[in-house]
Formats: C-alpha cells, sequence, structure tokens
C-alpha cells in the first residue's frame, strides 16, 4: 500500500467515526483542520518511516472511539496538536482559522521545550478545571506508545518512563481504567522486557490451569443468582495484567505464584432488566447488586473481611462496585466484582462521563496545585497520582479522599493547613491513636490540636499525600538552621563538657569529650579540632534523655520521682517503666531537657529523696 492510500484510509475512517450529532459547521471545522494537518506535515515522516500525518488521524481517532469525545474542538486539535511544535503553523494562524477554542487545546498540549518537567508543568498548568486538554495528552501518549518500537532504544525507555510516571497513573486518576491499564502494560514491555515476557508466560499458565474450575464455579453462581433474578446479568473471568500483578510482587516481596487474586469474576446487570418482586418493580443499581451479593452469600462461604462497598464509598476516580470473595468448592477463594453497566461505563471513562463531578473538581485543584509549584512538582505528581485511594470520614460525616497509606496527619492536611500544623492527637472510631496512625478505608476521624504543636522533621515519614508534605517542608524550611551537627554517638547537649571538629567542607560536629568518635578523631585529625562557644540552650529544643533509678521501696517513692520531674521541674515524660522485686525499685524513665545543667539538677533532686539509692543518665537520641 503506497503513502497516500494509507492516508486516505485513515482519512476515510475518521469520517465514519465522526459523531452523528455533528453540525455541518462543525463537520467543516474537523475537514478543514485534516487538510490543514495534511499540508504541515507533509514532507514528515515518523521513525518508523510511515507518513507522519498517520499519527494526528489516528490520534483523533482515540478520541472520537476510545475518548468518546463529540466535541468538533477536540477533535480539530487532536488533528493539530504537533503542527505548532512540528511545523512553520503558529498558534496566531490556529486561533484566526479555528476558534479561540480550538487554539487554546493546541497550545495546551503544545511542548515548551525539550525538558520534561516543564512539559509536565505546562500540561498541568493548561488544565484549569478543562478536562480536554488531558483527554488530548492522553489520547497523543496512547498512539506513541501503541508505535513506540519503531523507536530506537533509549527514546523507547525515556517515552516508556514517563508514561509509568505520569500518564498512566493520571489516566487512572481521571477513571480511564482501559487507557491507564494499557498505558502502564505497554511501558512494563518496554521498561522491562524480561519482567514482562515472565509474568504474561506464567499468566497464560495460570490461565490454562485454572480455567476449568474458575469457569464451573462461575456458571454455578450464574445459575445460583438466575434462578432468582434472571438470565440478563453478564458473567465474565478477568485476568489481571502484567504490571498489576508484578507491582503486587514489590509490594508483598512475592513471587507470582504467591500473588493472591490473579483473576476475579464480574458480574454486570443493567437493573432495569432485574425484576425480584413483581410487585416491586425494578431495583436501583444499589438493590440490585446488593441483591446478587446476598444470593451468592446464602450458598458460599464468605471470606471474612473481604466485603468491599465501593459503591457507598466510591473511589477518588469515581469507581463502583461490589467487591467480595467467596471459596469455592475445590477449596480455593475467588474474588466477585459485581457492578451495573454504568458502573463499568464509570470505571472506563470516568472524566468523559462525569466532567462535572466533585472528585475530578478534587483532581484539577490538585493539578492546579502542582503546577504553582514546579520545584516540587515531580514529588507532588508521585504522591498525588501514584497511590490508590482511602476515603475517611470527619465526625460530620464529611468524606476525606486520601492515598493509600495515607495517617491521620494526611487526615489532618487535608481537612485544613492549620488542623495538620498543629495536630497532636486523633480519635479513630472514637479510640484515641496517634496521629501517625495509618487509615483504613471508612474510619471516622477527630483530630485534637494543640498550639503549641508544631511540624518535626520526623512527621515526613508519617504521611504520603502531597499536601502535608509540602505542609511540613515548608514550616521546616523557615525554622533557623543549625549551626552544628551532633554526633550521633553520644548526642551532646548544651552546658556540657564538649569539643568540635571541622571538616573539609567547614561543617562542624560537637562531641561530648569523652566519646570514644571524638577521641578517635582527634588522634587521627587533630588539626581540626575546634572551641565551641556559641552551642547554647534553647526554650525551643529539647533533648531526650533517660534516667534509671535504684532505691529502696516505700510508699509514694514514685509519686515523689514523677512530681519531681514534672511538677518541680515542668519537664514532660515520655516513657516509664518501674519494676519492684524483694523490695528494691528499679524504674527507668525517658523525658527532655534544654540543657545538660537542666538535667544535673533534675538528677540531683531526684538524688535527694528519702530511699533513692542511685541515679545514672543517659542521653537517647538527637533533639527535637
Amino acid at each position: 500500500m503506497t503513502h497516500d492510500e494509507m492516508i486516505n484510509n485513515a482519512v476515510e475512517e475518521l469520517k465514519m467515526y465522526l459523531p452523528a450529532r455533528l453540525r455541518k459547521a462543525e463537520r467543516e471545522l474537523i475537514h478543514k483542520a485534516i487538510i490543514m494537518a495534511r499540508d504541515a506535515h507533509a514532507l514528515q515522516t515518523r521513525d518508523s518511516g510511515i507518513p507522519y500525518i498517520l499519527h494526528p488521524l489516528a490520534v483523533a481517532l482515540i478520541v472520537i472511539k476510545e475518548m468518546r469525545q463529540t466535541d468538533a474542538a477536540v477533535i480539530a486539535a487532536a488533528l493539530l496538536h504537533d503542527v505548532v511544535e512540528d511545523t512553520d503553523v503558529t498558534i496566531e494562524q490556529i486561533r484566526s482559522q479555528f476558534g479561540a477554542d480550538v487554539a487554546f487545546l493546541v497550545d495546551a498540549v503544545t511542548k515548551p521545550n525539550k525538558e520534561q518537567v516543564d512539559n509536565f508543568q505546562h500540561i498541568l498548568a493548561s488544565v484549569n478545571g478543562d478536562v480536554r486538554v488531558l483527554v488530548l495528552k492522553i489520547s497523543d501518549r496512547l498512539h506513541n506508545m501503541r508505535t513506540l518500537d519503531g523507536l530506537p532504544p533509549r527514546k523507547q525507555w525515556k517515552i516508556a518512563s514517563e508514561t509509568q510516571f505520569f500518564f498512566a497513573p493520571l489516566a487512572g486518576r481521571l477513571g480511564l481504567y482501559k487507557v491507564k491499564s494499557e498505558l502502564e502494560n505497554l511501558a512494563f514491555r518496554f521498561l522491562n522486557p524480561n519482567e514482562y515476557s515472565y509474568i504474561q508466560k506464567a499468566i497464560d499458565e495460570d490461565m490454562a490451569r485454572t480455567k476449568t474450575a474458575t469457569e464451573s464455579f462461575m456458571y454455578d453462581a450464574l445459575h445460583t443468582v438466575g434462578r432468582e433474578l434472571g438470565d440478563s446479568i453478564g458473567w465474565d473471568i478477568r485476568y489481571r495484567k502484567p504490571y498489576s500483578i508484578w507491582r503486587e510482587m514489590q509490594e508483598l516481596g512475592c513471587d507470582f505464584y504467591h500473588v493472591p487474586f490473579k483473576h476475579y469474576i464480574r458480574a454486570v446487570y443493567d437493573p432495569s432488566d432485574i425484576y425480584f418482586d413483581s410487585n416491586c418493580g425494578p431495583l436501583t443499581e444499589e438493590e440490585a447488586a446488593m441483591k446478587i451479593y446476598t444470593l451468592l452469600a446464602a450458598k458460599y462461604h464468605e471470606q471474612n473481611g473481604s466485603f468491599t462497598n465501593f459503591m457507598a464509598q466510591p473511589k477518588a476516580n469515581g469507581y463502583k462496585s461490589l467487591h467480595v470473595r467467596f471459596l469455592n468448592p475445590y477449596g480455593g477463594i475467588e474474588e466477585f466484582h459485581i457492578s451495573s453497566e454504568n458502573m463499568r461505563e464509570q470505571s472506563y471513562y470516568g472524566c468523559v462521563l462525569d466532567s462535572k463531578e466533585e472528585w475530578l473538581k478534587r483532581l484539577t485543584d490538585v493539578l492546579n496545585e502542582l503546577a504553582k509549584d514546579p520545584d516540587d512538582m515531580m514529588l507532588g505528581i508521585r504522591y498525588s497520582l501514584f497511590n490508590e485511594d482511602v476515603v475517611a470520614y470527619t465526625p460530620k460525616n464529611e468524606p476525606i479522599t486520601l492515598p493509600k497509606g495515607a495517617t491521620a496527619l494526611d487526615f489532618a492536611y487535608a481537612v485544613h493547613s492549620e488542623i495538620g500544623d498543629h495536630a497532636k492527637f486523633a480519635r479513630i472510631n472514637g479510640r484515641l491513636a496517634s496521629v501517625k496512625t495509618q487509615l483504613k478505608r471508612g474510619d471516622c476521624v477527630e483530630i485534637g490540636t494543640d498550639n503549641g504543636i508544631h511540624p518535626a522533621a520526623d512527621w515526613l515519614q508519617a504521611v504520603v499525600s502531597y499536601k502535608a508534605k509540602k505542609n511540613i517542608n515548608s514550616y521546616l524550611s523557615k525554622q533557623p538552621k543549625p549551626q552544628y551537627e551532633l554526633c550521633p554517638h553520644c548526642n551532646p547537649m548544651p552546658e556540657s563538657e564538649i569539643i568540635g571538629f571541622k571538616d573539609a567542607d567547614g561543617k562542624i560536629t560537637i562531641h561530648s569529650r569523652n566519646c570514644p568518635e571524638a577521641i578517635r578523631t582527634a588522634s587521627e585529625k587533630g588539626y581540626s579540632i575546634v572551641a565551641i562557644d556559641d552551642f547554647k540552650a534553647s526554650a525551643d529544643i529539647l533533648y531526650p534523655v533517660r534516667i534509671d533509678i535504684t532505691g529502696i521501696d516505700r510508699y509514694h517513692l514514685l509519686k515523689e520521682i514523677l512530681n519531681c520531674i514534672v511538677d518541680n521541674h515542668k519537664l514532660s515524660i515520655n516513657r516509664l517503666n518501674t519494676e519492684t522485686i524483694d523490695n528494691i525499685v528499679k524504674c527507668s524513665i525517658s523525658f527532655s531537657v534544654h540543657s545538660a545543667y537542666e538535667l544535673k539538677e533534675v538528677t540531683t533532686s531526684i538524688s535527694a529523696i528519702e530511699g533513692v539509692e542511685e541515679v545514672t543518665w543517659l542521653s537517647n537520641t538527637q533533639p527535637t
């Protein structure tokens, strides 16, 4: 087939799939876009040698067939998406000939330069609540990934990496499950071809091995439900893709054969076709799903804790379904996904079907926020797009959507940055918990605050959401930078006997004078010793310590020791361990002090208490 024949066939196919609802003027707009794109790309070929114009024609077809776009401006922009970037056509020409809307879309998907970080920022900044920009960019990337074989390995790896990092997770967050799955698996095939081939072969073998048993169980379930609800429900077996299984292998630290639920049985229904009781008419979507579940649960043993109702608590991308697992007659466990045809369509075309939904607004708000912060944008993309989600609730039953693995501290920041900055404790489902406690789907969370509480460096390890990390980093960056580093072995504190060592970069490390590390360094590099005169106590910095107390037991001994620390010296106790054997008390107390002098005062006071025989101390960790 000649190049002209290939182009003409592609044009005819595109025209054949144009939405029937388009008016004459809209069809003429698209026809004019075809002509401009064909003329602009006339002398260009792709790396595979085929005419370049086949690419925008294919992207326009994806926009129509797979993204279900019926807007003439989007289709025209798909045809013209590369003309400004790759030819002499300007955005002003696009605007004058096709109007402001088409020009906006073309400009939004035109790469500003070769730096991918800038390109990501340009895409995110251009969204501004208009999901069509993302639909165009993902359609472009989908066709590029489908035709990646014609590129040299270096380019394949670059494009596949961008896809795995940004475009596939973005498609998932937009509710475009089929596109997300195809993108991530195409990327996986090019990034890890050996792993991909191994897992795909293992999947094929697993399908052959389990086919008979799974189909038998599915048909038994079909008949069980069909006797009550009729035969209009569609049943099939869905096998997971290589990337999905590979990712779970990494998360669980297991091989392919120990990944659970490599397939699931799907039941899809139209509630209008289901009449459970002729007197009450058709069931709602939720009623039909629950009835199917009830009929299955009446016959098969349900795995405890396996029931997940994504209809009552949809995922962040709008996904709805019922998930549940049952013991099959062969001793295995099968997972069922029960959803209406509308729910299935929603999972495939989320942002297309529900462009006004609240979940989509939340996503575009996040993308706009990322675009404003180019320095942290890549980290933000990772934490905002990559994770699955968890929905928790405020005491007023307001849903808060967070990434998988989120803690009560993430929840606090999601409610309001001020609440996050001063979060002291949480009540999760009514029970007191640390703000670092990981949340589960459906948890009800209340955050207790204290204006004396502020973000600490270790908070960064306790959060996974972009907003939380950004706010914590912002607070920490405004705090005075320490002049010195403290030896992690001896953990010196102000007003103790200390010595400093300056390295080649000018960094000074402080040690206690009796620290073995300091003695070794002094003997090797005595010339690096420096005097430390300005390592002073500060009201804002505490140094964790532990004291060990030995004494003779008597009434109220422990009370007097604790009063000495808390009431007399106004210090907070972090941990207390005490044991009495044969009237001998051994007590270990962890708390924090501002200086060695303050610690000495505490130990002296405790030593003076009747019955205390010995008090020793040990510094615990770095200051807080």
